[in-house]
């Protein structure tokens, strides 16, 4: 649904482009160009413009999804700009435009989208921050009225909101709904430490929501006022990127837009300030409803930031990147050391919540008795990068990735998504942020990381480092015994760290490559071809198949992925249980005698992801190359089958990250709330893993998973393996005869057991109490056992998108009690046939009983009247819409593949979704729920305590 852009941009690895150097080496200043301090240009395929009443528009053709077109109203104004009666008003007035306007009335707006396919929340979206507010309008363009209606909404938008005093007091209660989801340990915490991050500045004023007392009490006249002063033409962009000739969508702007006339004497767009401060500022906030322990260290800039405009600009800003990419890969191995000071660690540099405001920040999630100690360990490489700085074969390594992945962007220049390039030029009109275009950034980069000097990345962090402007915020649960970690002890971490000596960085240089040792080769010994879907597979010479299908959907990509049958239900249930928590253990003990750290070393500058899994009826792997990388993605999974190492210290380290990171969880009421009704619908199940306790993970035996995981990948023999993307099919044939054909095989051919455990049935409620803050949850569940049938499958979800479409405007628009609700429904074929069908949404613990009746009259309407054809052509049209969408992406294919041979089905099957989709009727849809929703229903609810 809508949201509320509020996170910490600290807890991003992004580099803002518009930060600035604070030290350049003077021999790189001796060596600038006149090339290097001329502007960064505009790309070639994207038209900017500004209209005569100072709209600012960008317009771009691309064919990347087919027969769309991604529209962007941006809005330079948010929630700084709210004067004191007007808190939480910018984001209201978002919530508005979707409320009545001169071309659509209440509700009409929601509706037309969804008759052509866009759904509200999933496609149809916006977001409020403190300093802009984006609508996000994605249009099919498979006619002429769906692109114009979608421009008309734009311009209703922008400037043609109803306002009407009934539907601002309706959308209260809408957005009280959302505030309260925002209420929580969260909150409270926040309130305590954004003044002394945001010191002395507007923005620790200012947050998007708002507050409860303004959004009860503002007048009408305060949200039209703010709509009068800040949607205007200056500050305002239209952003359209699609499958649509620029000339069209160029005249579709200047009609809609062009017409307004620029507002006289219009109110100053204040830019405000975040104060500088000399000193320390400290926040330790608790609360006894946290559930993590956090440790925020930033550094300010005492400068504003600066623009990104020159050749000059855009290379330090390549010297930040890669200095980011060093520090965090040595905190990375910090955290993979048997005793770990951290759960995750990560430095960055960038924006705080203040565009004219960047700072140095470093950050890490730690145990609640930790924090010292993790905050000493950022120091603590914040001053060995000081001290000794970064060493060459590290520059090396982070410079390959960068320009690898440069390398892929390129590559992919004529596949991209048309809403990543919206994004980009929705930054570029709020923050300046440059668009050259792919081609010229790679070739940038090409020609300036190799003159990048280890020297220079040195030289950033003497500039980073201060005492003044620092701030340190610790947050998380609140203890027992009440003692709070002290201003004073944390400064004392600071002194620590002045005072010790520290070494310089050891950069273990790894010998060789991946795999040192030749495998054994196999044969191909049958080839058939599925001429239906296009597919190839491969009867390799130990039993094994490769099943691949070559499409051009994207340049550089190629997904794989593998399975066997058998997963966990071949194990005991007491091997179960003493494995279950250590399976996640397995990889990160390295292969090859390389550990995560050396790995990660070894593939430098290689794109590669490889999981290897065992779930609860299959094994296998997931993964996802480039065709450059493609044979070290076959080496990696060779390598998984047969030298996965066994590390008893890094299981120790993977065991006291998850201690850490789950001790305190269960204080979220919400997760709390979740694990509690899950155990109540598992019925005694007898394999239930529930919370990983502390008992949990004791029992735990690591050498027991790994002699399982052992067994589990002993026979490649019984492994369908799969590929799609595009790669070379002569070389994915060797790679498959060279590390597939080869591995070991012994004729297994397994099959998972049948869970003989039985879902909870019946009619039954489970409430659970937690928390302190008014908030309640509510989750009715209807589940049981069921034949497997494809089309009820189908049927049982549509319902759920149907019923979603009803809730919505039930639950939401006329009660005003939710601010989402959603219904889901399934029907699985494995361990054995069940269905399960999902109502949710979260409330105020008054409406509980209230919200939940209506939902059920709701479905009971369905069930005694059916759905009107109006929403089920809705549904339908964005089945169809997203199936043709689907259909153009290779994770679609790969998943095909793979299910329909673990399912045993005819892949053709997936084929005649069209025809699926055209012949769904309302009384399918009735008859489906009449079928299985009258009986076995679970209502959970959480309240207050």
């Amino acid at each position: 649904m809508k949201k509320i852009v509020i996170g910490l941009v600290a807890l991003t690895f992004l580099i803002s482009c518009n930060s600035v150097n604070k030290v350049q080496s003077e021999k790189t200043s001796k060596q600038k160009t006149l090339k290097e301090v001329s502007s960064i240009p505009i790309g070639p395929n994207v038209k900017k413009g500004v209209l005569s009443n100072g709209m600012t528009y960008y317009i771009r053709q691309n064919a990347k999804p087919e027969q769309k077109v991604e529209l962007r109203l941006v809005v330079n104004a948010g929630s700084i700009l709210e004067d004191e009666k007007q808190l939480g008003l910018a984001h209201f007035m978002e919530h508005m435009n979707f409320n009545g306007s001169k071309n659509f009335n209440k509700n009409e707006l929601v509706d037309y989208l969804q008759s052509i396919g866009v759904k509200f929340g999933a496609h149809l979206n916006a977001y409020t921050s403190f300093d802009e507010t984006v609508y996000i309008l994605p249009i099919p363009t498979d006619n002429e009225e769906k692109l114009e209606k979608g421009f008309q909404i734009l311009e209703d938008w922008a400037f043609n909101a109803s306002l009407t005093d009934e539907e601002i007091d309706k959308e209260r209660g809408v957005v009280l709904e959302e505030y309260r989801l925002g209420l929580g340990a969260g909150k409270r915490m926040l309130s305590q430490y954004l003044p002394k991050l945001m010191y002395n500045s507007h923005y620790a004023e200012r947050l998007p929501i708002g507050t409860k007392k303004s959004l009860e009490t503002f007048t009408y006249e305060d949200l039209r006022r703010f709509y009068k002063d800040w949607y205007r033409p200056d500050l305002m962009a239209v952003v359209a990127v699609g499958d649509v000739d620029v000339a069209v969508l160029e005249a579709k702007i200047k009609a809609h837009f062009g017409k307004y006339k620029p507002v006289k004497n219009p109110k100053d767009r204040k830019k405000y300030k975040v104060p500088n401060h000399e000193q320390t500022l400290i926040s330790v906030a608790t609360d006894k409803e946290a559930s993590s322990s956090q440790i925020q260290l930033y550094y300010k800039d005492k400068r504003e930031a600066k623009q990104v405009v020159t050749k000059a600009d855009y290379r330090k800003n390549i010297v930040k990147n890669l200095f980011v990419s060093m520090i965090n890969k040595r905190l990375e191995e910090l955290r993979n050391k048997e005793k770990p000071p951290f759960v995750y660690g990560y430095s960055t540099y960038g924006g705080t919540w203040a565009r004219d405001k960047n700072a140095y920040q470093s950050g890490a999630m730690s145990s609640d008795t930790g924090q010292l100690e993790a905050l000493k360990a950022l120091a603590i490489e914040n001053k060995r990068a000081l001290q000794f700085g970064f060493q060459q074969g590290e520059l090396n390594r982070v410079k390959k990735a960068l320009l690898t992945g440069l390398e892929r962007a390129y590559n992919e220049r004529d596949k991209s998504e048309s809403r990543s390039y919206a994004s980009e030029y929705i930054n570029n009109f709020l923050v300046a942020e440059v668009i050259p275009g792919i081609a010229w950034e790679f070739e940038t980069h090409k020609e300036l990381v190799p003159t990048i000097t280890v020297e220079e990345c040195n030289a950033l962090i003497a500039g980073y480092i201060h005492e003044d402007n620092r701030v340190v915020i610790l947050t998380g649960p609140e203890k027992k015994d009440g003692v709070k970690i002290t201003e004073a002890q944390v400064l004392q971490v600071f002194e620590e760290v002045r005072q010790e000596k520290v070494t310089a960085y050891e950069d273990k240089v790894i010998e060789g490559g991946l795999m040192n040792f030749i495998p054994k080769k196999g044969a191909i010994v049958k080839v058939t071809k599925d001429d239906k879907i296009g597919a190839t597979t491969l009867f390799l010479s130990n039993g094994a198949k490769l099943t691949y299908k070559k499409t051009n959907f994207k340049n550089d990509q190629v997904l794989f992925s593998a399975f066997s049958y058998g997963g966990t239900s071949l194990y005991s249930d007491a091997d179960f249980k003493k494995t279950s928590l250590a399976n996640g253990a397995l990889t990160e003990a390295g292969v090859n005698g390389l550990n995560k750290t050396d790995l990660g070393k070894v593939l430098a500058g290689k794109i590669v992801r490889l999981r290897p899994y065992i779930g609860s009826l299959k094994e296998g792997f997931s993964g996802a190359t480039t065709p450059k990388d493609m044979e070290t993605l076959f080496q990696m999974t060779h390598l998984y089958f047969t030298k996965l190492n066994l590390d008893a210290k890094a299981y120790n380290s993977f065991v006291a990250k998850n201690k850490a990171y789950l001790k305190n969880i269960l204080s979220n009421p919400s997760v709390y709330f979740r694990l509690e009704f899950g155990k109540y619908l598992a019925n005694n199940n007898p394999r239930f893993i529930g919370f990983p306790t502390e008992e949990l993970w004791d029992a735990t035996d690591y050498k027991l998973a790994y002699e399982k995981y052992q067994e589990r990948f002993a026979d490649a023999g019984d492994f369908n393996f799969y590929v799609v993307g595009n790669f070379d099919e002569a070389k994915l044939t060797e790679y498959a005869v060279t590390y597939l054909a080869g591995l070991p095989a012994i004729g297994s051919k397994e099959y998972f057991k049948s869970d003989s455990h039985k879902p909870l049935t019946g009619i039954s409620e489970k409430h659970v109490k937690k928390g302190t803050e008014p908030k309640s949850m509510v989750n009715i569940i209807y589940q049981g056992e069921a034949t497997y049938n494809a089309k009820e499958a189908y049927y049982l979800r549509s319902l759920g998108e149907i019923l979603t479409i009803k809730l919505v405007e039930q639950l939401r628009e006329e009660e005003a009690g939710v601010y989402g609700v959603g219904a889901r429904g399934s029907i699985s074929r494995f361990p054995k046939g069940s269905y399960n069908f999902s109502i949710s949404f979260p409330c105020g613990p008054e409406n509980v009983d209230k919200l939940t009746k209506k939902s059920l009259e709701q479905l009971q309407n369905i069930m005694d009247n059916g759905p009107t054809e109006k929403d089920l052509n809705k549904v339908k049209e964005t089945q169809l819409l997203e199936y043709k969408e689907r259909i153009k992406k290779n994770n679609f294919w790969l998943g095909l593949l793979e299910s329909a041979d673990f399912n045993k089905k005819d892949r053709s099957e997936a084929l005649k979704a069209e025809d699926k989709i055209n012949a769904l009727t309302a009384k399918n849809i009735q008859e489906i729920a009449k079928k299985y929703l009258v009986k076995n229903r679970i209502i959970g609810t959480l309240n207050p305590e």
